[in-house]
């Protein structure tokens, strides 16, 4: 199991603009407090991407989370999107689909692919549109999906839901497009081997680091500094330099950066039991479960 200096998290979105408001970005070391960092300006996903570069330029020894899925499921049907014969072979090749569907989409958004006449039919839309091989229920789940509901660490939306304030597959969809064209700069765990120095990127989800520090199911966000501070307590950092505005975008991710140094030393979490060399190829996992 390999020790990291540094870690940072990166609340994500898949929201249309070029300056979405829940893009947050923040970082720890081995005891200083966690803090966000940032342009003066919010954050937009293209420099969330330079920073990236940066930190591949750097070689930082950095472990990274971002929340959001960095694959769709695949062994349930053994395939992505069944009867669409583009369907990609695995998750790169997925990453590869969308953006290429997308170049014209400014601010990494991916709103062509989910009106591509094959795409569309998987997901359910907004006003109530839902595409005819749409499966229903919560929509199709990934193995390490299926697994966090059935264990309860976290309750998990199918990436094929595009409906609610807790559906993940925009900010996925645009996620993956970042991936791409990252160009595998910095590995992606499971996707690629923990290399033995420089950054990784991980996938991550806020509320697991939510329900570590204590904070029941239903008070999961939070939005003031006393709360954030005895939520940090719990993985013994400090309390953080605040800006005068905090919300829960910004405290997610100061809270999970802590609960990800602390994780990351759990080596059980970097050998999941149910994780198979199929499914860290064409799905990915979820940093933290077991």
């Amino acid at each position: 199991m390999r020790a990291f200096s540094r870690f940072a998290c990166i609340d994500w979105s898949g929201a249309v603009g070029e300056f979405p408001p829940g893009l947050a970005l923040a970082e720890i070391g081995q005891s200083d407090p966690p803090r966000l960092i940032g342009p003066q300006r919010r954050w937009s996903r293209q420099a969330i991407l330079d920073w990236l570069h940066d930190v591949a330029d750097a070689q930082d020894d950095m472990l990274i989370g971002f929340d959001l899925s960095l694959g769709f499921p695949f062994l349930d049907h053994g395939c992505y999107f069944p009867g669409w014969a583009d369907s990609p072979a695995d998750a790169r090749a997925l990453w590869a689909l969308i953006d290429g569907l997308c170049t014209a989409d400014r601010h990494l958004a991916a709103g062509t692919f989910l009106v591509h006449p094959e795409a569309r039919r998987h997901f359910r839309h907004a006003g109530g549109d839902v595409g005819d091989l749409f499966e229903g229920g919560i929509g199709r789940l990934r193995v390490v999906e299926s697994h966090q509901r059935a264990t309860k660490h976290a309750n998990s939306w199918s990436c094929f839901n595009l409906v609610g304030a807790g559906q993940v597959g925009k900010s996925s969809l645009t996620g993956m497009r970042m991936m791409h064209r990252l160009g595998g700069r910095i590995p992606v765990w499971p996707f690629d081997p923990v290399p033995e120095k420089g950054p990784l990127i991980i996938e991550i989800y806020t509320s697991m680091a939510a329900r570590a520090a204590g904070l029941p199911a239903n008070t999961s966000k939070i939005r003031d500094a006393d709360s954030l501070t005895t939520a940090l307590a719990a993985f013994a950092a400090p309390a953080p330099a605040l800006p005068h505005r905090l919300d829960d975008h910004a405290t997610d991710a100061l809270l999970t950066v802590a609960w990800l140094r602390a994780a990351s030393r759990d080596a059980e979490l970097w050998n999941p039991k149910l994780l198979t060399p199929d499914i860290a190829q064409r799905e990915g996992w979820t940093f933290g479960v077991r």
